[in-house]
């Protein structure tokens, strides 16, 4: 297993390209100028809406300002993330997340204004400029959160103060994946390693479970230095989104998440009840891996160990060769996209300490997404680029067969194709895996999505939920509330693991357990 110190180590082919975005500094800045000027015009186009000419003029640069904004957002938000802690990496985020706010201020008036219209006026937008059926189930859905859009200033308001205080996310990233020291483990070969967040998953499935003991001491040490800290943050964060909620007229922010989604609070109290009476499933999931492993107590340290004993590592290009493999099904067109994501360096693989945990894929309107990952060389890593491809390939078909306006899926969506593609590649070695072992690897890798994607998935929604119900009844997000809700959750899935999950064991899925948060549309 190859293993990396810096991003300076890692060979340009495991990296990906961003220069379709802006091949240097000088056409970023360029781009930013050409984005900031039609930003401006957009104002010159208050009270547009009495002609549907204008309106169709002023939606046309909107948009434009929209694709050119994203591509200059997504192209900061990847090098930051590449590196972390970088100054210059941080202040050209910052920058493009400031225009955002011009751009969401200098647009505030058109909701209001198009609000004001009697039906008939409406129509009549339509019938005076037929182009702007282009824009129709756009405006239309601007229709439906007639009570909820605010008047001009005060939505000018609500964007700074949005913008402003929306940083939760950055924060908890820099000190989880840069801040933090974890400490060092010494594993059997006699090597030592850096413990990180991306790495941490990985040292979790050591087979000797001394190591995988102390590396779960050791980390889950150092972020209980910060439960308290982060338990603020996440209390600031999920403040936030109430008053703003209250202030556009929301019951409460969940009802205000839901709204966007456009589900009803009773598909998700299906959702929870049907996987919560069903639980017994997951109970007997983990009473098997524990029988599986040999061990008398799965303890929480346990959890993460992979069930299927194979050894068997995958090299980058192995694994992208298996994942094609495992897809074929899905035919030859949907091939040539995968292989766009593979050829041209649409992946930054490796991992070191510095670079952001996780895996997502990040797209816009106009270019294709890319693809972080912590490549690990095991099954678990084929599966995570199997899944992020899957987005990928996913928004390919979405640009290449929607206008600018219609390329933002709904996470919910997005979710089905990603999954899809782990289904098959499970499926795939568990029919043609070179061993045995490989082919319970891949039955194994199954259970494990199942599990993840949709018991532990609903339960953090629910956590989630949970949080925000806390906040509108006057409650605080505390490190206690976490605590006692973490492991009120956990005991029921686990049953018969071992398991305390406090608030900084918490602090570690913040990205997963806001799965309603903001931009789920694009970072997946």
């Amino acid at each position: 297993m190859q293993k990396y110190n810096s991003r300076s180590e890692v060979p340009e082919e495991f990296k990906w390209d961003l220069t379709p975005f802006f091949k240097n500094e000088e056409e970023f800045n360029s781009t930013y100028e050409e984005c900031s000027k039609l930003i401006k015009e957009l104002a010159n186009y208050v009270g547009c809406t009495k002609d549907g000419n204008k309106v169709y003029e002023f939606l046309n640069k909107q948009v434009e300002a929209m694709a050119l904004w994203e591509d200059l957002y997504v192209y900061s938000y990847l090098i930051n993330d590449q590196e972390l802690g970088i100054s210059d990496n941080i202040v050209r985020k910052n920058k493009t997340e400031k225009l955002e706010m011009e751009l969401m201020q200098n647009s505030s008036f058109f909701a209001p204004e198009l609000l004001k219209l009697s039906k008939e006026e409406y129509e009549n937008l339509f019938t005076t400029c037929s182009d702007l059926e282009e824009y129709r189930a756009d405006l239309d859905k601007t229709y439906r959160e007639k009570e909820h859009i605010l008047t001009e200033n005060e939505e000018k308001i609500v964007a700074e103060l949005t913008t402003a205080m929306n940083h939760y996310d950055d924060m908890s990233s820099n000190l989880l994946n840069s801040q933090h020291n974890y400490g060092k483990v010494k594993l059997e070969d006699g090597s030592v390693v850096t413990i990180a967040t991306n790495n941490y998953r990985s040292l979790m499935r050591n087979k000797n479970r001394d190591i995988r003991k102390k590396v779960y001491n050791l980390f889950n040490k150092k972020l209980s230095e910060y439960s308290q800290t982060n338990a603020s943050l996440l209390n600031s964060y999920v403040s936030m989104n109430e008053a703003i909620a209250k202030i556009r007229k929301y019951k409460s922010s969940w009802d205000a998440k839901l709204f966007h989604l456009n589900l009803s609070d009773k598909v998700f109290k299906a959702l929870v009840n049907t996987t919560e009476s069903n639980y017994n499933v997951v109970n007997k999931y983990y009473d098997l891996k524990r029988r599986v492993l040999g061990l008398d107590i799965l303890n929480r340290y346990d959890v993460s160990l992979e069930m299927a004993q194979s050894d068997k590592e995958y090299t980058i290009s192995e694994a992208q060769q298996l994942v094609r493999d495992a897809i074929k099904p899905l035919g030859e067109e949907y091939l040539a996209k995968y292989d766009k994501v593979i050829n041209n360096r649409y992946v930054d693989y490796c991992q070191y300490k510095g670079k952001c945990s996780g895996g997502y894929s990040f797209s816009t309107m106009r270019q294709d997404s890319r693809i972080l990952m912590s490549f690990n060389y095991n099954l678990d890593s084929v599966s995570t680029l199997a899944h992020e491809a899957g987005h990928n390939v996913h928004h390919q078909f979405v640009n290449l067969n929607n206008p600018l306006q219609y390329r933002f899926p709904s996470s919910i969506v997005a979710e089905v194709v990603s999954l899809t593609n782990e289904c098959l590649l499970s499926s795939y070695l568990a029919e043609h895996g070179e061993t045995k072992e490989e082919k319970l690897a891949g039955i194994a890798n199954i259970l494990g999505v199942i599990t993840s994607n949709l018991f532990d998935a609903v339960r953090e929604g629910k956590l989630e939920q949970d949080m925000y119900k806390e906040v509108l009844k006057n409650g605080m997000v505390t490190k206690d509330f976490l605590d006692k809700k973490s492991k009120s959750s956990l005991k029921k899935l686990y049953a018969k693991v071992l398991f305390f999950i406090t608030a900084d064991v918490f602090a570690k899925h913040n990205k997963t357990v806001l799965l309603f948060g903001d931009r789920t549309n694009t970072r997946l």
